[in-house]
């Protein structure tokens, strides 16, 4: 026994070497100062660096403690890591080993790249120093660590150092330094770090007043909010334009110089406790709201927050957001031996005209801002890559993404399959494209509404910036609709690489499946948006689609009855139009009682009337959120809109009403054996409800039932074996509906899949894209149509 017992010892103390890899987010997260730490602690040797597709090591040391690094990199990683490949590989031991362990310098790897960090909100550590007093980084506004700051947006080139961020610029002095060379030090190797002795310089300037330092240029922020001004706040990722929430002039003049219309505002807080006092907020909301990603949280409104009305005109949610860069906190705290008062609440909103592209840059500062602001609270530090904030809502607990950017982007969806590199460029509207590196799918900031030549160009710009680090596209996939701008960007950058045009609901349902790694998997999807160009080269918006194990085709096994659509984006921005295309296919005439027929001149109903009967000057619609429309105008709820969606978010409102009080007024959508959903039944009832004093709450909240109860037969007429639901499209950030469709089709039986990390609406599309360009690729070299060389650089 004894002789056993001093073998096993006499293996457990022989010194072992291993390199080891590590793949994921794990770049600008702290990761190899940790890796640092737990080495030290087991008493290992040798060294750690990044390199532009991974985290390197090679370790060495007794087989038990090498063992328990390897679990321990897994099981204790940063908070901010996201691994996902950990790979050992046996090594000779050094004889002579290592000089204890260390950090070894950056170096550029074959091929590939990690994957980069998203921008996260400073870290109670650093805000406990920057108000600390006896701090030497007391009101700093720049302050970061490796455990929060900028990351994304600062990032010119990988591997991630200094030297690769737009900190190059700032030599570090000698008390920075020193931190950063400390491994026991929260700075130990912190791209970012600054102090105010080397750091950014924080500026105030308007037409009467330049103040520069941290305190001054505050203060003079600070009286200007006071005052009623505009103030311009260059950020982590860009502009943005503040005034004071509660002034309803500096609101409205907000407005006027954004040209917004009705479209509501976000409002900055001081802290959570404030922000109880202007919504509503659950635990799961105030878990969103305070962590890392602080991204913009959707809630209900208080009836006595102290807000102007017109941050959000006619709207009981309100956007809210809590400071997640230093400057933020500065701003709303008192500033020392300062007489202005501070903010408690701002409108915080990007510093463009609305359907411009965000202001990033100082030129883009100097030609724009002297018409949005009249002042600018200003930093010398570069922004490298735009990111706007990020909007969220919650339902049942769970997060809804309406706008994934700041905090989530660029963070990878791993596809489950390797291939070409994929470059998807998204929809028109609420643009984001995918850049798809062989295995992961990085979703790009949000671009915006591609509507200029502006906005056109910030897409350019930020694909080129994505590129830069990541494997360049072999391939490219766009919207099958050929009038839009990003179809035509990729028609002329493709060359001769291979170009997918993917149907724009068809990319919805691939998206989802995407997010939920379950490509491949038979699917039932419920695809219901306000324009989709379809395969007829008719208007989709109301789709119900089949999906088997070839997830890059689709059968279209349901939708909603076609209606003429006339006049194109006149019928979008006008819903008493679609209101009365509905009437007219349900056979219900347009009688001077109902609400559309009245919002209508006689001229516009004639003109409208012969388009029908002509069959001219309009196209098919299937579209699920012009239904939404026009039920809001018959309601009498809106006939014209200043933004997109603004009727089907003011029905919801208006529905959510009688929704809670259980007063819903029954209604049905009929749904016939080829799986088409009919409306004409549930107008004509709407209508004699509406002409026997029935209320319109009663009506949309019974509308929104009938939706979901057709939505759930036509599911279950067309599934089959499939017992796989999903929901996908901007008519599903309507929580009203997405909830009782989920409910309905889960007590039916099925498994539903929601949006949770990419957005249903067209903020989400490129990732369906990429995914259905890979799917084609792989089928084409299983056919061998396409040879494995393409893309084995």
């Amino acid at each position: 026994m004894a002789a056993i017992v001093t073998a096993v010892d006499t293996l457990v103390t022989e010194q072992c070497r291993r390199r080891v890899t590590v793949t994921g987010v794990v770049q600008g997260v702290g990761f190899r100062p940790f890796v640092h730490r737990i080495a030290t602690q087991l008493g290992l040797s040798g060294f750690v660096g990044n390199d532009t597709a991974a985290v390197f090591i090679e370790i060495q040391g007794g087989v038990d403690q090498l063992d328990e690094f390897v679990r321990r990199l897994q099981a204790d990683a940063p908070p901010l890591a996201s691994i996902a490949t950990i790979a050992a590989t046996e090594l000779p031991a050094d004889p002579h080993g290592d000089n204890g362990f260390d950090i070894a310098d950056s170096r550029t790897a074959g091929a590939g790249a990690t994957a980069i960090p998203p921008d996260i909100a400073v870290c109670g550590d650093c805000l406990a120093e920057l108000f600390d007093p006896s701090d030497r980084r007391y009101r700093h506004p720049f302050i970061t660590c490796t455990n929060c700051g900028p990351r994304f947006t600062i990032i010119r080139g990988l591997p991630y150092d200094r030297p690769s961020t737009t900190m190059s610029g700032f030599p570090m002095c000698r008390a920075c330094a020193q931190e950063y060379r400390d491994p026991r030090d929260r700075r130990f190797h912190a791209q970012p770090i600054a102090c105010p002795d080397c750091g950014p310089t924080l500026s105030f300037h308007s037409r009467t007043q330049t103040a520069t330092g941290a305190d001054a240029a505050l203060a003079a922020a600070q009286h200007a909010l006071a005052a009623g001004r505009v103030v311009a706040v260059k950020g982590i990722g860009g502009y943005h334009l503040a005034c004071t929430a509660a002034d309803d002039e500096a609101v409205l003049s907000l407005r006027d110089r954004k040209a917004r219309g009705a479209k509501p505002f976000a409002v900055l807080v001081r802290d959570l406790q404030v922000a109880h006092r202007y919504a509503e907020i659950t635990d799961a909301d105030a878990a969103v709201l305070t962590s890392p990603a602080r991204p913009i949280v959707l809630l209900r409104r208080r009836a006595d927050a102290p807000v102007s009305a017109h941050v959000a005109p006619a709207n009981p949610w309100i956007g809210v957001l809590l400071p997640y860069s230093p400057i933020h906190h500065l701003l709303l705290s008192p500033v020392p031996g300062s007489a202005a008062d501070p903010p408690e609440a701002l409108v915080l909103t990007s510093a463009n005209r609305s359907g411009e592209p965000l202001c990033y840059t100082d030129d883009d500062a100097v030609r724009w801002l002297p018409e949005l602001a009249d002042a600018v609270l200003d930093h010398d530090r570069p922004i490298h890559v735009p990111c706007d904030d990020s909007v969220v809502r919650i339902i049942d607990g769970r997060q809804l993404p309406i706008r994934r950017s700041r905090g989530y982007a660029p963070l990878p969806v791993d596809l489950g399959r390797d291939g070409p590199s994929v470059l998807a460029v998204g929809g028109e509207l609420k643009n984001t494209f995918c850049l798809f590196d062989g295995r992961r799918a990085f979703m790009s900031a949000h671009i915006g509404d591609m509507g200029s030549a502006a906005t056109l160009k910030a897409f350019s710009a930020a694909v080129h910036q994505l590129c830069e680090i990541r494997p360049a596209p072999q391939r490219l996939a766009a919207d099958l609709h050929p009038a839009y701008l990003t179809r035509s960007w990729a028609e002329r950058h493709a060359g001769a690489r291979p170009l997918d045009l993917v149907q724009h609901h068809h990319a919805h349902v691939v998206s989802l499946l995407a997010e939920h790694a379950r490509l491949g998997e038979p699917i039932i999807g419920v695809a219901f948006d306000g324009t989709g160009y379809g395969c007829d080269a008719a208007v989709w918006g109301g789709e119900i689609l089949r999906l088997g194990i070839d997830s890059h085709r689709f059968t279209r096994v349901g939708h909603l009855a076609a209606v003429p659509m006339a006049g194109g984006d006149a019928a979008v921005r006008n819903p008493w139009r679609m209101a009365l295309a509905h009437l007219w296919a349900a056979g219900i005439a347009w009688d001077t009682d109902l609400a559309p027929v009245a919002a209508a001149s006689s001229r516009e109903k004639r003109l409208l009337r012969s388009q029908f009967e002509a069959a001219s000057a309009s196209v098919p619609c299937t579209s699920m959120g012009r239904l939404f429309d026009a039920v809001a105008s018959i309601l009498d709820v809106r006939h014209r809109i200043d933004y997109e969606g603004q009727a089907a978010i003011e029905l919801e409102v208006l529905a959510a009403t009688a929704w809670n009080s259980g007063s819903a007024t029954p209604l049905r959508i009929a749904v016939t054996p080829d799986g088409t959903l009919d409306p004409a039944p549930m107008l004509t009832a709407m209508v004699a409800a509406l002409r026997d004093g029935v209320g319109p709450a009663e009506l949309a909240a019974g509308f929104h039932l009938a939706v979901a109860a057709a939505v759930t037969e036509a599911v279950c007429q067309a599934a089959g074996p499939i017992r796989l639901a999903g929901l996908s499209g901007g008519v599903f950030q309507n929580v009203l509906l997405a909830t009782e469709c989920r409910r309905l089709l889960h007590d039916a039986g099925f498994t539903v899949l929601t949006h949770q990390i990419v957005p249903p609406n067209d903020g989400g599309l490129a990732l369906g894209q990429a995914a259905v360009a890979l799917l084609t690729a792989l089928e084409e070299r299983r056919n061998g149509d396409q040879d494995d060389t393409e893309w084995k650089d």
